[in-house]
């Protein structure tokens, strides 16, 4: 059972700065910013909200597809999920482009700088829904935009169910573009944030835009989430962690447990039950795709936390 994930394939270079960014940016000159940072620690992962959600979808037993644009540099990626039997067929490499990565400084305090470079994401609306073969569902996660409007009309074209997830795109689409995005979903997922600026951006209230889909799900980190379904909302107890390592790629991994379990006919709660302990995992790892349970251990914590097997 196939599951299309159209999102980003990402490297997230991440660079630990010992001490406070503050400490070295001088207010009075903030017109003339121009700082160093020395930063001893560093280290590069694979992400991307595809990248992961395929990645925690392999654990589940699942069988994803990652859908992208990526460019020359992309061999490390590759080998890793030929490693892990995730296949790229649907993967588009670009010639003389870069794959999308990330920069991410994050100081003593956790405050970060960001730099995002999207290199062949930008053209990823070559790939196409229609050039695909035994798809059961899919998801429109951040990815370029013209790909993200264009995969909202072929899933539907297609006859292929999708959840749309708006997540870091959210700033690129205006009210009416996301009206479209909703009219044509199945599902949509976010988090309780983008949920109030979809409804701010949409003027939709939550009733309006629960009527127009299957059903709306809502994060809320630790506060766990929120299903809207057929008129009712049912809120989902966050699953409890061993410990906090790492929050990068939690919403990934919870996406991943909610297509898994619509994949497999459970019904919404389960589904996002998965989810939750998929995402209680990932946190108590460093980086997005460092967790590895088995389906057994998946299946165990879902068990004691719910008091029944999905």
């Amino acid at each position: 059972m196939s599951a299309l994930i159209c999102g980003s394939l990402a490297y997230d270079t991440i660079m630990l700065f010992p001490e406070r960014f503050r400490d070295h940016i001088l207010p009075e000159k903030m017109h003339i910013l121009n700082v160093s940072f020395l930063v001893p620690k560093m280290r590069r992962e694979f992400g991307g909200v595809a990248g992961n959600i395929s990645y925690n979808l392999k654990l589940l037993g699942g069988d994803p597809y990652p859908m992208g644009a990526v460019g020359d540099d992309f061999g490390p990626y590759q080998r890793h999920f030929d490693e892990l039997g995730i296949s790229t067929r649907y993967v588009r490499h670009l010639e003389g482009e870069f794959t999308p990565q990330a920069f991410i400084t994050t100081d003593q305090e956790d405050n970060q700088i960001t730099a995002f470079h999207p290199g062949a994401m930008a053209l990823s609306h070559v790939n196409k829904v229609a050039d695909t073969e035994g798809i059961r569902i899919g998801i429109i996660a951040p990815d370029g935009k013209q790909a993200m409007v264009q995969h909202s009309h072929d899933f539907p074209a297609a006859g292929i169910p999708h959840i749309f997830d708006p997540g870091q795109a959210m700033p690129m689409f205006n009210g009416e573009e996301l009206r479209g995005f909703i009219e044509r979903a199945d599902w949509i997922v976010m988090n309780d944030y983008e949920y109030q600026l979809v409804k701010d951006r949409t003027g939709l209230n939550g009733r309006d835009i629960a009527e127009q889909v299957r059903a709306v799900v809502v994060t809320l980190g630790a506060g766990g989430s929120s299903v809207y379904e057929k008129g009712k909302k049912t809120h989902i107890d966050a699953a409890p962690v061993k410990r906090i390592e790492d929050p990068t790629g939690c919403g990934d991994a919870y996406r991943a447990g909610l297509i898994h379990g619509l994949l497999n006919d459970m019904d919404l709660v389960t589904a996002c039950r998965i989810g939750s302990i998929m995402g209680a995992i990932k946190i108590e790892h460093l980086a997005p795709q460092h967790h590895t349970p088995e389906l057994q251990e998946i299946s165990d914590r879902f068990q004691a936390v719910y008091k029944y097997r999905f």
